[in-house]
């Protein structure tokens, strides 16, 4: 959010980051008054600096000059709604129209980017553009030497991300989440050899009941998918979803019955596909519990498929596709009304391991708490408007065992127990910035490199073990875009997002308990900001899609604030997805752009572990 009321947030005091080594018995740091105590501020000493200076523990906020209730603090005053006019020109502007500076004066443009991309809006009335003030905010302290300070000086200047901007989304206080689990490397060790076998189970079962292998990323969407309706425990394996056959799973298994259909290039390839779609339907009709009617359907359409073959060698490409289609109208239903039991039960077998997986964890993981949680009355919702910050846990975590680090020219190995991780240096160190300025529980860094270990192995875990396999699932924009978007629009939150793709320090991603100690604020549809400008490039799943776009209009209903949503979806109109006929068709809808193919690009999901983070592929 873009606040011209120049009471909110003082615009000449930087930002500062705050580190664990900054504290210091120094005369000059005596403690702050005590209102300002209980607004969360603290005064702590500057080794570059070597002056005090002021943070707040609630928002990660740092000021050289002494906090002022009303108008420097945003626990008291997060929109400026009781700050002292600023001094020329905006005096007579209500707290609103401060806010809301028309485009005009900004030399405003039209407001969004998208690949169908789209900007969603509260307001009808509100302009197409925020101001942004730049600024450059200053580390108070200069970083320890630890054992795992990595990338030199003159590499840090290729890292493809922005840590300084300062966020402008703002939300109702929380409680601590309760619910979450401090993350361990015994339990993620667990979690992964589990998942592992459930992908196998998955395998087999397509195999043994359908005679085709999984479709490709299925396994990866199907978690998405189910992730978006579970109310279990587990941030990865689902366990209480309703219903329980997955349509995602059920949906793309069906599409590869009775065998898988690819792109096809040459004439040859087309006679071949429709011979093997003919010899399959007849052979799958005839092991099932067909009807008569389906029996003589498919039988007489595949025979005369296949005569029709044997007569006609001098067929084009086109007349082999034109055949195929009219055989899959003819054989299609008759095909998945006989399979749709069969996929059914691969779908809730699938799902019921991974519910048993799921109990079986919690329990061990309760196990290794020293305080395990106990069941308690739900907090009731806060009024107080805060800028957003990282998720807390409230479950402390226990002692974690030891794990091992070492370097291999550009990539850091992290080992526990056998299983090494593996990051580049950039992003490692881009980890280690994000937990300084998120994570309060752990200023010595005992726990960062075996919470590090958690997240990649969790993100190693859901992106699958094949080649590239996942990757497409956690592309980011480039960053010329997401510069664009900061100095034109103010976007400075990420709605989906990871600590290893994101560009902002602060985003929306789908793995609290690892992901809250490097500045995630949780799962995107758990998010509820107030106001703010926001970036969202979801997964390609459509199930994850329509539920972000019924969150958006919620959202934006609720508010009376500056709220702005830039939305990154494919433009998929064969069948057209419904998150993207809601978005066209909504009350919220400022402005739409399409890009077409081979004129974008994206970054690589798996940028984290390009040898060189300078050199990170781009794919179209």
């Amino acid at each position: 959010m873009s606040n011209d009321s120049q009471g909110s947030v003082c615009p000449t005091a930087s930002h500062l980051s705050h580190s664990p080594d900054s504290y210091s018995d120094d005369p000059l740091s005596l403690s702050p008054p005590d209102e300002l105590v209980q607004a969360g501020w603290s005064k702590c000493w500057s080794r570059r600096e070597n002056r005090p200076y002021y943070f707040n523990r609630f928002t990660n906020q740092s000021l050289w000059e002494v906090p002022v209730l009303g108008q420097h603090d945003v626990i008291s005053d997060p929109l400026g709604l009781n700050a002292a006019p600023a001094e020329g020109g905006d005096s007579n502007l209500g707290n609103g129209q401060r806010k809301r500076r028309s485009s005009e004066e900004q030399g405003g443009g039209p407001n969004s980017f998208k690949r169908a991309k789209v900007k969603l809006s509260p307001r009808l009335d509100e302009p197409e553009r925020w101001s942004v003030e730049p600024t450059t905010p200053i580390s108070p302290s200069t970083p320890g030497v630890k054992p795992w300070s990595s990338a030199p000086e003159d590499k840090q200047a290729q890292i493809y991300w922005d840590l300084d901007v300062q966020t402008n989304a703002v939300i109702r206080e929380q409680a601590p989440a309760s619910h979450h689990l401090p993350p361990h490397p015994e339990i993620e060790l667990q979690r992964a050899q589990l998942v592992t076998k459930l992908r196998q189970h998955y395998h087999e079962l397509c195999h043994q009941r359908e005679g085709i292998d999984p479709p490709r990323e299925s396994f990866n969407r199907w978690l998405l998918e189910r992730k978006v309706i579970d109310k279990g425990h587990d941030p990865l394996l689902p366990s209480d979803c309703d219903p329980v056959i997955s349509p995602s799973m059920f949906r793309e298994v069906m599409n590869d019955i009775p065998i898988r259909l690819s792109r096809i290039k040459y004439k040859e390839e087309a006679r071949k596909l429709l011979f093997k779609y003919a010899e399959a339907a007849k052979k799958m009709i005839d092991s099932r519990n067909a009807s008569p009617e389906s029996r003589k359907v498919v039988k007489w359409n595949a025979e005369d498929t296949m005569n029709w073959l044997r007569r006609d060698h001098s067929a084009s490409k086109e007349d082999y596709m034109d055949r195929l289609e009219h055989l899959r109208q003819q054989c299609g239903p008759h095909v998945a009304a006989v399979a749709k039991d069969s996929v059914e039960g691969i779908c809730s077998k699938i799902y019921q391991l991974s519910a048993e997986y799921s109990r079986r964890l919690r329990q061990t993981h309760l196990s290794l708490l020293q305080d395990p949680p106990t069941e308690a009355c739900a907090s009731p919702p806060q009024s107080r408007l805060v800028y957003c910050y990282p998720v807390r846990l409230a479950i402390p975590s226990p002692a974690l065992p030891r794990v091992e680090l070492h370097f291999e020219n550009d990539m850091a190995c992290l080992r526990f127990r056998g299983e090494m991780v593996k990051v580049n240096r950039g992003h490692f160190s881009k980890l280690e910035l994000l937990y300084r300025y998120s994570c309060i529980d752990d200023p010595r860094f005992d726990k960062f490199l075996s919470r590090v270990w958690c997240l990649l192995k969790r993100y190693q875990v859901m992106f699958g073990s094949g080649a590239n396999e996942g990757s497409g699932l956690q592309g980011a924009l480039p960053v010329s875009v997401f510069e664009t978007l900061n100095r034109q629009f103010g976007v400075s939150f990420e709605c989906f997002a990871s600590p290893l793709n994101c560009y902002f320090k602060q985003f929306c991603s789908a793995f609290p308990d690892t992901d809250g100690f490097f500045g995630s604020r949780g799962p995107f549809l758990s998010f509820c900001p107030v106001s703010g400008s926001f970036e969202a490039n979801p997964p390609f799943c459509e199930e994850l899609m329509d539920a972000m776009v019924t969150h958006f209009e919620d959202l934006l209903d609720q508010s009376s604030e500056p709220l702005s949503f830039i939305v990154f979806v494919p433009e998929w109109r064969d069948p057209v997805t419904p998150a993207l006929t809601r978005m066209e068709a909504s009350r919220f809808l400022r402005h739409q752009l399409s890009i077409p193919a081979y004129e974008h690009e994206y970054r690589s999901g798996s940028q984290h572990i390009c040898k060189s983070p300078a050199s990170g592929p781009a794919y179209s």
